[in-house]
């Protein structure tokens, strides 16, 4: 049995452990977006040791090249042993190197979930988010949830979930139909700590992720220079923070990734964190570092001052 930390996911009563896996990391090379190449034999060896270390939530999306398929081909099997989360409103088989717009349409919310059925050879999601943090007008205009709950009394899924970011987050959470919200956080990325917690006061689960800011702290800067032109500058800026907070001073005598993913284990209303790797070791890391749970409380609080400094710094500058 595993030993990894657990939590109850708000409303839906599923107890799930505080480290979980995003499969983003499996889509393979996407042109314009970065990424690495993916072989099926790394997939079902990432995939089932995901489930030997005892990480029972996995997240992914019919956005996330062959990911669902692979989650079909290799772990099914083992459908028992993991909650399953994906997304819809995605675009349903777009011509390749193509990105067309997100559709929340009952028809295509409906496709896209019979789709990700099939490619992961499953009956049932677990979790269906809608992707991109569509507004809640276009939400009420196409009547989409209607047809999420259509899909609920189905038996095809059992939770309404949002992967949402503000201004819409706020509105998403104020319509009281969304059982988890998947919610970007680190260190670096604090604009969202507080409606982490108003999701958790609305009695929703919460799904962090970019935990670890993709990690941007441990990245070489020739690495940093090969991202795609619409991350470079996000990610430079994460960067920059992490030198200007001065965040090495507080690491006492953990690695930067550590530090990254306790930080967001620390928040005190997230539910779970999704980390993505294909690399093994990187999974086993990640696994010893969630088992130490969050940081020490002095350590935590300083690190919040440093950077809420270096961010009003930056503000004035």
């Amino acid at each position: 049995m595993s030993d990894l930390p657990t939590s109850v996911l708000g409303r839906t009563g599923a107890t799930v452990t505080k480290l979980a896996y995003g499969a983003m990391e499996l889509r393979g090379r996407v042109p314009g977006r970065g990424g690495r190449e993916v072989t099926p034999t790394e997939a079902k060896t990432i995939l089932n040791a995901v489930l030997d270390s005892g990480i029972s939530l996995i997240d992914t999306s019919p956005d996330y090249g062959a990911s669902e398929e692979l989650i079909g081909e290799f772990i099914s099997h083992r459908r028992s042993e993991f909650f399953l989360s994906s997304k819809c409103g995605c675009p349903i088989n777009p011509p390749p190197g193509e990105r067309p717009p997100h559709v929340f349409t009952r028809q295509n919310v409906r496709a896209g979930v019979e789709q990700s059925l099939k490619r992961m050879k499953t009956d049932h999601i677990d979790l269906v988010q809608f992707h991109i943090s569509p507004s809640r007008a276009e939400l009420e205009h196409n009547d989409s949830v209607a047809e999420l709950v259509a899909l609920q009394r189905e038996g095809k899924i059992r939770f309404i979930g949002m992967s949402g970011t503000l201004p819409n987050l706020t509105d998403h959470i104020a319509m009281g139909v969304f059982d988890a919200f998947q919610i970007p956080y680190s260190a670096l990325e604090r604009e969202h700590e507080a409606p982490i917690h108003d999701a958790t006061a609305a009695g929703a689960g919460t799904i962090i992720r970019g935990g670890v800011a993709r990690g941007v702290p441990v990245a070489a800067a020739e690495v940093l220079e090969r991202l795609p032109e619409q991350f470079r500058q996000t990610y430079a800026r994460r960067r920059d923070l992490w030198d200007e907070a001065g965040l090495d001073d507080v690491l006492d005598g953990l690695t930067r990734m550590e530090f990254m993913l306790r930080f967001t284990l620390s928040h005190p209303d997230m539910t779970t964190t999704i980390v993505g790797t294909a690399n093994p070791q990187h999974l086993a890391d990640n696994v010893a570092a969630a088992k130490k749970g969050p940081l020490p409380s002095d350590q935590y609080k300083e690190a919040k001052r440093k950077l809420a400094a270096a961010v009003e710094a930056q503000a004035a500058a």
